[in-house]
């Protein structure tokens, strides 16, 4: 009787073994960090599960496959490559990359090492399509900051002639980019895979090139400073012509306030001496006269010849004078005289 008790004891253990070891294969849990496939037999059964927990499954037959549902880092060795203008440059790049549809990555890729050479072959040859398709400086320059219009103008600042013109910049290394990752995005959609950035990590150069790209660089800026010198030396001119102006103005509008108080001041004297002299006819007359003795200096010097008229208003006071004929009242030696002719 105990060996019957023990033999069932040894068949329920071994059945509840069984059941424990069976039920453990029937579940499996899913984190918030990734997504499961289920397989069967090699092939995907239902759809993915992407909500985190504990799940079930049929146990012995059907395979848990996990993927990651994180954003996942690609890095793409440095590739050497050829621009617009012949110039062989290496471009580094990465980019970040997501499994939104782990289904059709199953099918398609299996496993992220395939998802990685299929990253090198499509954002590879994207890269090479791009850089292929613009000059040099596109790819450098990070911004669109300079227009036509502005390598035009930075060329005419060059009087000498000795820099090269400078290519104007329509795109960018930020739209290269973008341009890579739009048509990488497209390819990769396919494969369950949502592209979410592209990016040049580096760009190396050999030796010839570092010395174009320093030489451009060099160029470019003594451009942009003859620009500036150019537009520096309008701007003096221009103060110094606003100068000149205002001080001719000053000069003009100073000159005409002294003439204007002159003339006031010449009218006010007149106007005193008129009142002065203005007394009597004999006032007037002494007047006149000192106003002619005062004038005589000013039109007459040693060297002078003066023709007269009898009539003249400027002969009135020297009609008292002798004439060469009269004997002088006493002998001297007197200073030369201007020469006066009279004409009557």
């Amino acid at each position: 009787m105990s060996k019957v008790k023990q033999a069932s004891g040894c068949v329920v253990g071994v059945i509840v073994i069984a059941l424990a070891f069976v039920g453990w294969n029937s579940i499996y849990t899913v984190n918030e960090k990734e997504q499961v496939i289920i397989t069967q037999f090699g092939k995907p059964v239902g759809e993915p599960v992407t909500e985190a927990g504990l799940k079930f499954k049929t146990p012995f037959i059907q395979v848990v496959n996990r993927f990651e549902k994180r954003v996942l880092e690609w890095d793409g060795r440095a590739v050497e490559m050829p621009t617009k203008d012949k110039t062989y440059i290496a471009v580094d790049t990465f980019a970040r990359w997501q499994i939104v549809d782990s289904l059709k990555y199953f099918n398609r890729l299996r496993d992220e090492r395939s998802a990685q050479s299929r990253l090198d072959d499509i954002l590879g040859s994207e890269t090479r399509n791009t850089i292929a398709k613009h000059e040099l400086i596109e790819a450098i320059r990070t911004t669109k900051d300079r227009k036509p219009e502005q390598a035009e103008e930075l060329a005419e600042a060059d009087q000498s002639g000795t820099i090269g013109k400078l290519l104007p910049i329509r795109s960018g290394r930020t739209v290269l980019e973008s341009e890579i990752l739009e048509k990488s995005r497209q390819k990769l959609r396919e494969f369950g895979i949502e592209l979410l950035d592209v990016r040049f990590k580096r760009i190396h150069y050999n030796a010839s090139v570092q010395e174009r790209i320093f030489e451009r660089m060099i160029s470019e800026r003594q451009q942009i400073a003859e620009r500036f010198r150019s537009e520096g030396e309008g701007e003096a001119a221009k103060i110094l012509g606003n100068m000149e102006k205002e001080l001719l103005s000053i000069t003009s509008t100073a000159y005409k306030e002294v003439q204007e108080i002159e003339g006031a001041a010449d009218a006010k004297a007149t106007e005193i001496y008129a009142n002065a002299y203005n007394q009597s006819p004999e006032a007037v007359e002494f007047y006149e006269f000192i106003k002619m003795m005062e004038l005589y200096p000013e039109m007459l010097s040693s060297d002078t010849t003066v023709i007269l008229s009898t009539g003249s208003d400027l002969f009135k006071p020297l009609k008292g004078i002798d004439t060469p004929n009269s004997k002088p009242a006493k002998s001297q030696t007197r200073p030369a005289a201007p020469a006066l002719r009279v004409v009557e």
